[in-house]
């Protein structure tokens, strides 16, 4: 058998290599990991000064030509870096997940192999109603004894649709079919590769505090990863996109009235409300 050879002369982040398949745990059986990585801090400078060297060694240089391209949108430095990681997820985490369109994804098949008897429980501060005034989100939780209840239907129906699966493998169904009554908590597992730009597009997305809490949670992970990993682009990333605003032209107007001290309405500014509450949120005033 042929041994693997690794050679040093590609550019490696130490923080990262110290990390290569570690298992960072999310939610009750999930985890992430990185499996490899290409790239760094250095490779998005280099790419967008079009030079074959290292690029400015000084880092606040470095520093400022990063934040400038994330500040205006300058997406392509930042395609040079691709990671992989590998990722055990619930099902339905892993339906919203793949709708970013922009990696490569190859997901464990249980047309070939059988589920482990894992599922996806939430904790009860994660019991909650439908949320009001948001269609795909969630609302105030409920009292204790309610959420108790739905957690042990929850695994009550878990457990059975288990046993079911487990006895159509023994009666030699087909995988293939077995895997049909399968509920939506189960959970799969895929190795996911994207470059850096589309990455940074999905946690601005889901890192987001209105995206469902179980896909924020590994996004929480990944941006620890991707700090250790382009600590520049990262903080560029946290200071321009992940925490900043997008105000609209109109809302502008609105605020340079409120900053000369002039009093504004809803109906004044043809602002919707969804979006005039949102804009009054990030001025800290009341709608």
């Amino acid at each position: 058998m042929n041994e693997e050879r690794y050679s040093t002369k590609r550019i490696t982040v130490k923080e990262i290599d110290e990390i290569l398949y570690e298992e960072h745990r999310v939610l009750d059986h999930g985890f992430i990991r990185v499996v490899d990585y290409m790239g760094s801090d250095g490779a998005i400078v280099q790419a967008a000064r079009v030079s074959y060297g290292k690029g400015t060694k000084q880092i606040n240089q470095d520093e400022a030509l990063i934040k400038y391209l994330m500040r205006h949108h300058h997406t392509t430095p930042f395609e040079m870096c691709e990671i992989k990681f590998h990722v055990k997820l619930p099902i339905f985490v892993a339906r919203q997940w793949i709708r970013h369109r922009t990696a490569n994804v190859n997901e464990h098949s249980a047309r070939y192999s059988i589920l482990d008897n894992e599922f996806y429980i939430p904790n009860l501060e994660q019991v909650a109603k439908q949320s009001d005034n948001n269609k795909q989100g969630s609302g105030e939780t409920f009292d204790l004894d309610t959420s108790k209840e739905i957690i042990d239907s929850l695994i009550n129906d878990s457990n059975l649709v288990y046993s079911h699966y487990n006895k159509f493998i023994e009666q030699g169904l087909a995988r293939e079919i077995a895997r049909a009554n399968l509920t939506l908590n189960y959970y799969t597992q895929f190795y996911w590769k994207i470059d850096l730009h589309n990455l940074l597009h999905f946690l601005k997305l889901r890192a987001d505090k209105h995206a469902q809490y179980e896909i924020r949670a590994y996004a929480k992970v990944m941006l620890d990863i991707i700090k250790k990993w382009v600590p520049l682009a990262h903080s560029a990333f946290i200071e321009y996109c992940l925490e900043s605003a997008c105000i609209s032209r109109t809302g502008l107007g609105v605020i340079r009235k409120l900053i000369k001290g002039e009093n504004v309405t809803r109906e004044e500014s043809n602002i919707g409300k969804r979006e005039w509450d949102e804009l009054m949120f990030l001025l800290d005033r009341k709608s």
